[in-house]
């Protein structure tokens, strides 16, 4: 029940993020520039940009570990989900597989 929660919030965690970043695209097309421009306005949003990317850091290397603990396949699937999407699909989609693994132990 608990692994269905997981695969729930990855959803959410894909669908969210891509609302706003479809916003942008919408309304100023692929312009990466603008994009950091954005992303490094200010303190604020700086934060919030430097703390996403430690935490995907220390996914990485929790995530590493327990694939290979648990012998799970293909994580470098995690990475990229966490590179195209973010920690908000990756992370529960990770634990989505985890305990599902976990289950059949």
């Amino acid at each position: 029940m608990k692994k269905n929660y997981f695969l729930i919030f990855a959803v959410i965690g894909f669908l969210v993020p891509y609302y706003f970043l479809l916003k942008f695209l919408n309304e100023n097309g692929f312009n990466l520039p603008l994009l950091v421009q954005q992303l490094f306005a200010n303190n604020i949003s700086t934060f919030f940009a430097v703390d996403i990317v430690i935490s995907i850091l220390v996914f990485w290397i929790y995530m590493f570990a327990e694939s290979n603990k648990l012998e799970m396949k293909n994580s470098w699937l995690y990475v990229l989900a966490s590179l195209l999407v973010g920690l908000s699909f990756a992370l529960p989609l990770f634990l989505y597989f985890r305990e599902k693994k976990l289950a059949t132990r």
